[in-house]
């Protein structure tokens, strides 16, 4: 009878585990989008589709969509496993002020700018590693 109870009660609490698993998951997959992770996707897809061709575009988006899902799957992971349920609790509150509202809407501007002054950089070091390389 002890062992039956004791089923009982670890099959509730992995249960219960799981639950509050799926919650922070849920909360973790709120935070890669406010943080402006998606974006970088977006953009990543943006800049894929100028290399391909017009008519290829719409079969292109559709396969690269579909890779999403899994990304952000192990995205929540490397979440969960550095921050704990009252970080990511914090973060979101964050992305619920005023701030935090304003820093979503510009992400792709940022992101896009960074990317502009990151390929600037990158020029001027090329020109510098020659100088070293040769």
């Amino acid at each position: 009878m002890k062992k039956i109870i004791l089923l009982i009660a670890l099959i509730l609490s992995s249960g219960v585990a799981m639950a509050q698993d799926e919650a922070l998951k849920k909360d973790v997959m709120r935070l890669i989008e406010a943080n402006g992770s998606n974006a970088q996707m977006k953009m990543a897809k943006d800049q894929i589709l100028k290399m391909i061709p017009a008519e290829k575009h719409s079969a292109f988006i559709v396969e690269f969509d579909a890779t999403l899902p899994s990304l952000y799957d192990k995205l929540a992971k490397v979440y969960m496993d550095t921050y704990t349920k009252d970080d990511i609790k914090a973060m979101l509150a964050f992305y619920d002020t005023p701030v935090g509202k304003k820093m979503q809407s510009k992400n792709a501007e940022i992101m896009e700018k960074s990317q502009t002054a990151a390929q600037e950089w990158g020029q001027g070091l090329q020109g510098m590693m020659m100088k070293y390389m040769q």
